[in-house]
């Protein structure tokens, strides 16, 4: 029995790490990290499977929207950034034995042409009920199918 693939948009500050940072990165694989909300976290260790696929979104920047897909080449392990006291994401009340933050590893798979801007997303009836337009600040969110390929569609 083969489990099906879900699809996930993913929010980056791209001046911390975008696209460009993940294209730069060995074999285009980077670690997804510092993720500080526990619905975000949530989705990241139990749902985000090896292989789903995910929309790289530029958020915090003057072209917000989604610039490019990955897929998910590593699955939830403790993000070691929650250990370092230096780290903007450090966290005192995780320890070794018991991480309260995850990362996963994504491959990038395309870099897109140009951005599909919230606007765009925003402005088609197709993607009202998208999590990205009901709940805009999540920074790690499901994507429908339908969404995907809709959104695939734009470009």
């Amino acid at each position: 029995m083969t489990m099906s693939k879900n699809y996930w948009l993913f929010k980056a500050e791209p001046h911390i790490y975008g696209i460009d940072h993940l294209n730069a990165a060995p074999k285009k694989i980077g670690r997804w990290d510092g993720i500080r909300n526990y619905q975000a976290r949530n989705f990241l260790r139990d749902q985000v499977a090896l292989g789903d696929e995910v929309f790289i979104y530029h958020s915090s920047c003057k072209n917000v929207g989604i610039v490019g897909t990955a897929k998910v080449v590593k699955t939830a392990y403790p993000d070691p950034t929650q250990f370092n006291p230096v780290s903007d994401y450090y966290d005192p009340k995780s320890t070794q034995e018991n991480p309260r933050w995850v990362s996963v590893d994504i491959q990038v798979m395309q870099t897109f042409p140009r951005i599909i801007s919230l606007a765009e997303i925003k402005a088609q009836r197709e993607l009202e009920n998208m999590v990205l337009v009901k709940q805009s600040r999540l920074s790690t969110q499901p994507v429908t199918k339908a969404e995907w390929n809709f959104i695939l569609q734009l470009l």
